[in-house]
């Protein structure tokens, strides 16, 4: 669909988040904005909220650059926070729920949090921290007794007055924090000229419109959950909005509502194709599927665009560009074709993106087709990491390069991922990347879900190991080890197998190397050999 002048317009007078809510309510009042657990929002309506949590916000004494912490599911009550305390040039600070309250104390500590809002099933977390800067504590849903203020009480107390704060592009509006895999989470700054710019590209590059209906089913504490929401607000789509990702549910949200945009990890459109109510549901309406934060394997990706029958637009980021940075196009999607290879790939850099290949040691730039780590430029990329100026210099280069921390090459202007660097095994002199064996153990249909990583090995430093969920009982070592033959050279097969029931990932749907390798690697001094 061609762009309007009303998507026009968007692009030229949104500059920061707070400029989302105001134009939209200027431009179609009445036009649905937000659907979520049962309740609806126009743009009108959700600017308006936004405006009372704004003035409720200053009331709690907010200052410019304040941080504002938000724990709770995918709960509508997201929206006017952000938008809320964007109007004062606050900082949204999404804390990953999945988190034990210590985690979270962490992190809500790291931000310097003045004001959290906080589900009513987190209460319990929220007894078991020290909060050392929080002041007021504002309950979303029913509480039952507690000494906090609803957010519906509190809310309903300030008149819906736009504030008149001094807003820059160049100032951090957002502050999410990484999954912390390894190590404590570090705070990435984003900025509102990070964020606008990104979905001015975004929505074109995803083929969101202002007639689309989006469907936000990812966590919002995640750049694929929040950052995708909003880029469906930024051009005046209907957004539609699930508590979780529960894919039962999804195979019923995604005909009901007509959606027409989605993005979903590989992970879920995995599980999606494991329900059996998806092979009889109607995805007519589905315009494009946008996925991406983890690898996929050709298997799901290919079972998934048959069951859609929808375009594919796989989408290539991390939360320091604030999301996505390249991406494959549904063209390129083509799974019998000349251009079936390119199922392997994450794409083409876009908008103002500079990608380069990087050897780890020399810092030099690698040859086309040649394994490196991933450096990107672009005005993407984070502010840095709060009050993190060392991890900031280590991440981000004098000349503005930011080092992703991916393996990936280059070949015929397409940007191929291999895997972490970190995760990557080094076994008799040889480079191994799990992805790799991965996606090839992901052909076995006794195969539901697999990981490789590196354990200690006398005679090889490292050796590799097939973590397998399976599809079929009947399946055993044997038979994955000489699977794993003939798919891949000799040096890359697992030497061992373990089975186990499920793979832990992260939110974003990355598999936990370091929870798996850590049993192994026990009393070791460093998780090489």
């Amino acid at each position: 669909m061609g762009t309007t002048s009303a998507e026009d317009r968007a692009r030229e007078s949104i500059k920061t988040l707070a400029d989302i809510g105001r134009f939209w309510a200027a431009e179609s009042p009445d036009k649905t904005a937000l659907i979520a657990d049962g309740r609806s929002w126009t743009y009108k309506e959700l600017d308006t909220e936004s405006q009372q949590v704004a003035q409720g916000l200053l009331a709690a004494g907010v200052q410019p650059a304040g941080r504002v912490a938000f724990l709770a599911r995918n709960v509508p009550e997201y929206f006017p926070h952000v938008f809320g305390g964007a109007k004062i040039n606050a900082v949204s600070v999404a804390v990953n729920w999945r988190l034990a309250p210590p985690e979270m104390e962490f992190i809500i500590n790291n931000a310097e949090a003045t004001v959290l809002f906080v589900g009513a099933e987190f209460l319990d977390h929220l007894a078991k921290m020290n909060l050392e800067t929080v002041k007021l504590v504002i309950v979303i849903g029913d509480p039952g007794t507690t000494e906090h203020p609803t957010y519906d009480d509190w809310v309903a107390g300030y008149e819906a007055i736009e504030p008149s704060v001094d807003i820059a592009p160049e100032d951090t509006c957002y502050q999410l924090y990484t999954s912390g895999t390894t190590g404590l989470p570090k705070g990435v700054e984003i900025t509102n000229h990070n964020f606008c710019f990104t979905m001015s590209i975004g929505a074109g590059e995803w083929t969101l419109h202002r007639d689309a209906v989006n469907l936000v089913a990812m966590p919002l504490f995640h750049i694929a959950g929040s950052g995708w929401g909003l880029a469906g607000m930024y051009i005046g789509a209907q957004t539609v909005m699930t508590r979780e990702v529960n894919p039962v549910e999804l195979v019923d949200v995604i005909p009901e509502y007509g959606i027409t945009h989605a993005l979903l990890v590989p992970a879920v459109l995995q599980f999606i194709l494991a329900v059996p109510a998806a092979k009889e549901a109607d995805f007519s309406k589905v315009e494009a599927i946008v996925y991406g934060a983890s690898p996929i394997t050709e298997q799901v990706l290919v079972g998934s665009m048959e069951l859609f029958g929808c375009n594919f637009i796989q989408a290539y980021g991390l939360t320091e560009t604030t999301g996505g940075v390249a991406q494959l196009d549904p063209e390129d999607h083509d799974p019998t074709g000349d251009k079936a290879h390119l199922l392997r790939a994450a794409g083409k850099p876009w908008g103002d993106v500079e990608i380069r290949i990087v050897d780890a040691v020399s810092l030099e730039d690698m040859p086309a087709g040649e394994v490196g780590e991933i450096w990107v430029k672009s005005q993407q990329v984070m502010k840095g990491y709060w009050k993190n100026p060392e991890a900031t210099a280590e991440a981000i280069n004098e000349e503005g390069w930011f080092r992703t921390g991916d393996a990936g090459y280059m070949n015929d202007g397409y940007l191929f991922i291999h895997d972490r660097v970190k995760d990557m095994i080094v076994s008799g002199g040889e480079n191994i990347y799990p992805a790799e064996i991965e996606n090839a153990l992901m052909k076995h249909p006794s195969i539901a879900d697999a990981a490789a990583i590196g354990i200690p090995s006398e005679k090889w430093g490292e050796t590799v190991l097939a973590i397998i969920v399976k599809a079929d009982d009947s399946l055993d070592a044997d038979e994955v080890v000489a699977f794993s033959r003939e798919n891949l050279a000799g040096y890359k097969c697992p030497r061992e197998v373990s089975f186990v029931d499920a793979l832990p990932r992260n939110p974003s749907g990355k598999i936990l190397k370091t929870e798996l390798r850590a049993p192994y690697w026990e009393g070791k001094e460093r998780m090489v050999n």
